[in-house]
């Protein structure tokens, strides 16, 4: 049996052009769910006690490593918004190789992995080691809580093939996927 030479998230349009398609919008099949998630998003980014600058961080290298390309495209916007830098979001991919970050910087990023890609390693304790040098308790369980969500974020947003591209930031921060 041949398989298809076009992935099945694909459609084909009249242009012979392939295009994503949504496949629904969360927000409005279960505005709960999706109230539920902006409390955490909205704690993350107000009461979270962490640097703005460091979140967009963990959100943009999160969604990098999930190949959320809606997301990706929210983040950088927003961390531009925020002042970060093009250098800094291009080389993001590539960290351990750059002097562009802080040691808390770099702490976090390596949590942001270990907890994004918890099912290859468990969070391994050299990881965690170093964040706890750079974090107190609290603020390692917020900036845990703040990788969730994002990873949730790129979870929805995957699964229901949200669309990239439209998405422009409110003057300063994050509003929302």
């Amino acid at each position: 049996m041949a398989l298809l030479a076009t992935p099945f998230q694909y459609s084909l349009t009249v242009e012979g052009e392939y295009v994503v398609k949504m496949r629904l919008e969360p927000a409005k099949a279960s505005p709960a769910a999706y109230h539920a998630m902006l409390g955490l998003e909205s704690f993350v980014g107000k009461s979270s006690k962490l640097e703005s600058s460091l979140l967009d961080l963990i959100k943009m290298r999160a969604s990098q490593i999930n190949g959320c390309a809606f997301s990706i495209d929210v983040y950088s916007k927003d961390a531009r918004v925020n002042g970060e830098t093009e250098q800094r979001l291009y080389a993001l991919s590539a960290w351990r190789e750059t002097s562009f970050f802080t040691n808390r910087e770099r702490a976090a990023l390596a949590w942001t992995e270990a907890l994004t890609r918890i099912a290859e390693a468990q969070a391994p304790d050299e990881v965690y080691a170093e964040v706890r040098k750079e974090f107190g308790e609290e603020e390692i369980v917020n900036l845990s809580m703040a990788i969730i969500t994002v990873n949730c974020w790129n979870r929805l947003a995957i699964a229901f093939r949200k669309i990239p591209g439209e998405y422009q930031p409110a003057k300063t921060g994050w509003t929302g996927a």
